[in-house]
């Protein structure tokens, strides 16, 4: 009984010992100097005197993930090799309120202390910001050696990684780029593998509005691929012909007396060989008029693309909104596309900027056009997108009608079925189908790679809008989308 009572009172002695020091004893700032001198000093400015210092020679490290070190000078050498000599600046920070320090006895004498704590670990690149790469806790021993603090032991544990902020991907970096950029907002759908592996919104509607996710877009020409695949669906299904003379469905009353109009094809006007103008506003009377003859020469048409619409809606008896709905986005899930305004947008639509940042008016379609103005989200372009990349549900023949070569603008650039084609970005001659759209505080872009089963989709809301083009294609298709650019660049 009496050797019962001597261990519970040596217990209870020992737990009051150990108790932890309030912050404002000596042991805990001397500790806390002691860290400070060799991770702020030492670690942090790479100064090696400080751990030769401050570390015992009796020094042993455990790591969870590096193992086991059991010498100082081995030690020492792993931080010369393994932490000043890396390709960045390594920072360490205490967290300051996690901080536990237990004095260590021996016969009421004081000899040592125990220093719990979790530290964070940051990297400083050259030209960028100090950004996360790893949380553990952590246990240091600390003995008194000749009357001085050294460090005896420690164990760093429950490591957790953190991966590289990178542009496009992380938000507080992206959205930091987009500010010295002057672009308000940035959408990116990227396809890889024929699938979808990311879809994300950056920055602002305008001024002080973050931009959701289902932000609301113009995507300005971008209505041309959904204006001409309901064409091609209704081709392959036997209610339109690629190159039946459509001026029996409708005919243009500015051009009603020119017979070029009984030349125009569906083919014509998909590759962009009508003769007819991109805008008719832009002529000196404000009407459409040819400019050549139709399938002499390539020159790019929205007139032509509105014209389509007109006469896929008179032909099928039904709007193109209901014939997109029932052909592309219903099927696809596509349930944020629309050919005219709704006011249900206002909330969450990305306005249109100068390249001041000044706001443009917003444009409110009532009525549809063929070739401009289609409003939608990120995701569900990229949905139409990885689409097309598949096969876009069209018959083989038609599919290779429609990426195949139909107008050459150059050795470099021809024109398909209302894609444009880039050829041999790469080594392996294979080939990218583009399309753009550009209007006043919009510049948005799609890229399909049919032959990797890549996709990039790119909107912005500004007129700066393009600056965004080349770090974007580089980030995500690598050399071939260095090989894009330089065709481009051609």
């Amino acid at each position: 009984m009496k050797k019962y009572l001597v261990l519970l009172y040596l217990s209870f002695l020992s737990t009051i010992l150990m108790a932890q020091v309030e912050k404002t004893t000596e042991i805990y700032k001397d500790i806390l100097e002691r860290d400070s001198l060799l991770f702020n000093v030492g670690f942090n400015t790479c100064d090696i005197i400080q751990f030769e210092n401050i570390v015992s020679n009796d020094f042993e490290f455990y790591h969870d993930k590096g193992g086991a070190v059991k010498s100082k000078s081995d030690f020492l050498d792993d931080i010369k090799s393994g932490i000043f000599d890396l390709d960045y600046k390594a920072i360490r920070k205490l967290d300051r309120s996690k901080i536990e320090i237990y004095p260590l006895y021996t016969n009421g004498v004081l000899y040592g202390a125990i220093q719990n704590g979790i530290h964070r670990f940051y990297a400083l690149e050259v030209g960028s910001e100090l950004y996360l790469t790893s949380v553990a806790k952590f246990c240091h021993l600390w003995l008194l050696e000749n009357d001085e603090w050294k460090l005896s032991n420690s164990l760093s544990y429950d490591h957790k990684a953190f991966e590289k902020p990178v542009l496009f991907k992380d938000q507080i970096v992206t959205e930091k780029w987009l500010k010295k950029m002057h672009i308000p907002a940035l959408g990116i759908g990227f396809i890889d593998e024929g699938e979808i592996k990311q879809i994300s919104v950056f920055g602002e509607l305008e001024k002080g509005i973050k931009a959701p996710r289902n932000t609301m877009w113009n995507v300005a020409s971008l209505t041309k691929p959904i204006t001409a695949l309901v064409a091609l669906k209704l081709i392959d299904s036997g209610k339109l012909n690629l190159d039946e003379l459509i001026y029996s469905y409708y005919v243009d009353p500015d051009i009603s007396d020119d017979p070029r109009t009984k030349q125009l094809t569906v083919r014509l006007i998909l590759s962009h060989q009508t003769g007819l103008p991109n805008n008719r506003d832009n002529n000196e009377n404000g009407r459409l008029s040819f400019e050549f003859e139709p399938g002499t020469k390539y020159q790019y048409s929205g007139e032509a693309f509105d014209y389509l619409r007109k006469v896929i809606e008179i032909k099928c008896n039904t709007s193109i909104q209901e014939l997109a709905d029932e052909l592309i986005f219903k099927p696809l899930k596509m349930e944020n596309t629309n050919f005219i305004w709704s006011d249900d947008y206002e909330s969450k639509f990305a306005k249109w900027h100068t390249e001041k940042g000044e706001l443009y008016p917003t444009l409110k379609r009532e009525i549809a056009c063929g070739a401009d103005d289609l409003l939608t989200t990120i995701e569900d372009y990229t949905l139409f997108i990885n689409y097309v990349m598949n096969g876009a549900g069209l018959s083989d023949t038609l599919y290779k009608e429609m990426i195949s070569e139909h107008v050459r603008l150059s050795d470099y650039k021809s024109w398909g079925l209302s894609w444009w084609i880039d050829k041999n970005i790469n080594s392996d001659g294979d080939f990218a189908i583009v399309h753009g759209g550009d209007d006043i505080g919009v510049h948005t872009i799609a890229f399909i790679l049919p032959k990797t089963k890549q996709g990039l989709v790119i909107f912005t809301n500004s007129d700066n809008g393009t600056e965004a083009y080349i770090e974007v294609l580089l980030s995500y298709l690598g050399q071939n989308g260095q090989g894009i650019i330089d065709v481009e660049m051609k």
